[in-house]
C-alpha cells in the first residue's frame, strides 16, 4: 500500500538512510509559484527578453547557450537571477525536511533558494553548490556556510544536514550551470565523479534517495541523478504520478527506483501531516 511506503520513507529520514533529492516540481506544492517550476517555464523567461531561434526556443540549455554566446555569459547570468529572485516562502515539506534531525544530506536540484529559507535559523548546515566553468574556471563546486560566507570541504563534511546543489542557486551567490557548455563540461568528468563533492560521496554510500518534483524526461535529468546517487544504496523511490516515458520507465527499472504513483501534493501531506493542497468543495448534489 502507498500508505506504507509514505510511512516508511518517513522512518528511513528520521533515521538518517534516506536522502531527498528535490526537484523545481517541488514549487507546484506552493499554488502559484512565483518562481519557474519546470524548465519549459524558465526557457520561456529567458526567451522572452533575447531573441533565440525558433527551433530551440523551447530547449533550455540551448536557448541558454545562444544567449551566452552573442549577448555574453553576464546577460544569461541576469537573466536567471531576475527569474529567481523572489521572497517566495518554503512550503510545508521544505520545513518538514529541514527540520529532520537526523537528515544528513539534501539534494535539490533547481535554482530557487526555498530550502536555504528553510534551514535559516537552523544549527549545523552548509552548503555545495555547483558552479559554471564559464565564471569560475578551474572550480565544479563552491562551499558556502549557513550565512552565506564561504565555506570548506571540512565544513562540509560535519555538516548535517549538508545541502547539495548540484546546478547551482539564485542564492547566496547566483551560481547556475544552464547552458550547454556548463553542462558538457560536467558531463565530461561527472562519470569519474570528479565535480560531485567528496562530502556528498561519503554521506550517499548506503543510503537510498526519494526523488520528489522531478522527471528523467531528459538524458541530463537521468544522467544527473544516477551519478548523484552512484555508490549508495540499491533501493530508492520517485514520486511520479504522471505518465511515463519509455526512456523514464527504462531509467526506473534499471537503478531500482519504486515509483509512487500519488500526487506530490498528497504524498507531502501525508509525510509532513500538513495538508497544502487547496480546499475544494464537494459539488451539490443534483436535486
Amino acid at each position: 500500500m502507498v500508505t506504507n511506503v509514505v510511512e516508511t520513507i518517513r522512518e528511513g529520514l528520521n533515521r538518517g538512510t534516506v536522502i531527498p533529492y528535490l526537484g523545481p516540481g517541488v514549487l507546484k506544492l506552493a499554488g502559484t509559484s512565483a518562481v519557474p517550476e519546470a524548465p519549459e517555464i524558465l526557457v520561456d523567461r529567458l526567451t522572452a527578453k533575447a531573441s533565440v531561434p525558433h527551433k530551440i526556443r523551447k530547449n533550455l540549455t540551448a536557448a541558454a547557450q545562444f544567449i551566452e554566446n552573442f549577448k555574453h555569459r553576464k546577460t544569461v547570468a541576469a537573466a536567471m537571477t531576475e527569474a529567481f529572485r523572489s521572497p517566495m516562502p518554503p512550503t510545508a515539506l521544505h520545513h518538514y525536511l529541514a527540520s529532520v534531525p537526523a537528515l544528513k544530506l539534501i539534494v535539490h536540484a533547481w535554482y530557487d533558494d526555498l530550502p536555504q529559507k528553510a534551514l535559516a535559523g537552523s544549527a549545523g548546515w552548509s552548503m555545495v553548490q555547483g558552479v559554471s566553468q564559464a565564471e569560475h574556471h578551474g572550480s565544479w563546486y563552491h562551499f558556502f556556510n549557513a550565512d552565506g560566507t564561504p565555506g570548506t570541504a571540512d565544513t562540509a563534511a560535519a555538516s548535517a544536514p549538508l545541502l547539495y546543489q548540484p546546478i547551482g542557486s539564485i542564492a547566496p551567490t547566483s551560481n547556475f550551470l544552464v547552458s550547454d557548455s556548463d553542462f558538457v563540461e560536467v558531463l565530461t568528468e561527472i562519470d569519474i565523479q570528479t565535480p560531485i563533492p567528496e562530502a556528498v560521496q561519503d554521506i550517499r554510500k548506503g543510503r537510498s534517495f526519494v526523488f520528489l518534483g522531478c522527471r528523467f524526461n531528459t538524458q541530463l535529468e537521468r544522467i544527473f541523478a544516477w551519478e548523484i546517487m552512484k555508490r549508495s544504496s540499491d533501493k530508492h523511490w520517485a514520486v511520479l504520478p504522471e505518465t511515463l516515458t519509455r526512456n523514464e520507465e527504462r531509467f526506473l527499472e534499471i537503478y531500482n527506483v519504486e515509483r509512487i504513483v500519488m500526487p506530490l501534493a498528497e504524498f507531502a501531506a501525508q509525510l509532513t501531516g500538513i495538508d497544502e493542497r487547496p480546499y475544494e468543495p464537494a459539488l451539490a448534489k443534483a436535486s
